[in-house]
């Protein structure tokens, strides 16, 4: 899956980098991504424009519900995903 694939650079990066900056990075890296694919999909830049409210609601509405769903589901396993549970910490 491409969004494992993402999650597996992330984690070796988050070995050698605190995970607020690993976490910055990919909110960046995905920001711009989306903003170059509604680019991609315009037919002009007017266009582009004429959809920038609807694309900025869409992405930040997607972010918010993708990362409350994550938040619970962290919140729920807390110790396995922090190893708090393993007595490794």
């Amino acid at each position: 899956m491409r969004a494992d694939a993402v999650i597996d650079v992330l984690n070796r990066q988050a070995n050698e980098a605190p995970t607020g900056q690993v976490s910055a990075s990919a909110m960046y890296a995905t920001a711009r991504f989306n903003a170059f694919q509604v680019a991609a999909t315009a037919e002009d830049a007017e266009q582009m424009q004429a959809e920038r409210e609807n694309a900025v609601n869409y992405f930040t509405s997607q972010y918010r519900k993708m990362f409350e769903d994550h938040f619970d589901e962290c919140l729920k396993h807390f110790d396995r995903y922090t190893r708090r549970g393993s007595g490794t910490g």
